[in-house]
């Protein structure tokens, strides 16, 4: 049987002391470090948490412009009423009223390609089509047009679903897609995705015979894209904006539940059906 390591020795003392690289942060006796900052000295009373948020997927602070556009994106997707996240929260808390972090965890893990999830599925889709067309810096409104015309076709061809476009309850346009393009404009950020996201819009009416709007969390999505956030992780943030909305579900529920009151109405007319025939 191996020695075991005297657990009354100090970690850095062992010399089979094992490593594990983190460039997030640490922290010893007296100190708290955060991407090599001081978290104390340095970060508290300093930097806003968007700031924070943005430098530690980043790896470097923002410029005036990215972070207006982000916490504006996290401003917009923080909160939409009684959606299936903020309904799963609220059943949650009122069935463990002892575990909130359960309700907020059910409300997020909510969060999927109907709900705040599309914010990375646009981000994702946008980057697939600009990957295919080189250097765009000296590309015109029709140039934007021709791409979005011949991806959309290229989607729609295959039976998929251009993500972004669409809203169950803003049939006739997001209010909040103008704001945060010409947010991103106004801050000097609006780039690639955000030009390719408008082109969808002017376009898709051609190819898919109807006229969608540009979702809220589609553009948020391309702007989060244009702000120089990896879009792999645009999800994420959609996550964090929403959790902030959740927290106020929750401490609304608290002083106004309503779950009861959805529990009881679904349990109530709940009627019985003979189960379906199997299929063979």
């Amino acid at each position: 049987m191996p020695e075991r390591p005297d657990r009354d020795q100090p970690d850095h003392d062992r010399p089979d002391r094992p490593e594990y690289p983190t460039s997030i942060g640490t922290s010893d006796a007296d100190s708290i470090s955060l991407l090599g900052h001081d978290l104390a000295g340095d970060l508290i009373g300093q930097i806003g948490f968007g700031e924070l948020a943005y430098l530690l997927v980043a790896r470097r602070r923002p410029t005036p412009g990215q972070l207006r556009v982000f916490e504006a994106v996290l401003v917009s997707l923080a909160d939409h009423g009684f959606t299936p996240t903020a309904i799963a929260a609220r059943l949650t808390y009122y069935s463990a009223p002892d575990s909130l972090q359960g309700a907020l965890a059910a409300g997020l893990l909510g969060g999927g390609s109907r709900f705040l999830g599309v914010t990375e599925d646009t981000g994702l889709y946008l980057q697939g089509v600009l990957s295919t067309l080189g250097d765009t810096s000296a590309f015109t409104s029709a140039d934007w047009d021709d791409a979005a015309r011949a991806a959309i076709t290229a989607t729609a061809a295959t039976g998929g679903k251009v993500p972004g476009l669409g809203h169950p309850v803003h049939k006739q346009g997001d209010p909040r897609t103008p704001v945060i393009i010409g947010i991103a404009a106004e801050a000097g950020v609006k780039g690639p995705y955000l030009e390719l996201f408008e082109a969808v819009g002017r376009v898709h009416p051609d190819v898919l015979g109807r006229t969608l709007p540009l979702n809220g969390a589609g553009v948020a999505g391309a702007a989060l894209a244009d702000a120089g956030l990896p879009v792999e992780l645009l999800r994420g943030f959609a996550l964090l904006a929403r959790t902030a909305g959740l927290l106020g579900h929750l401490a609304e529920e608290i002083e106004h539940p309503v779950a009861p009151t959805v529990y009881r109405e679904v349990d109530r007319n709940a009627v019985y059906r003979e189960p379906s025939a199997p299929t063979e």
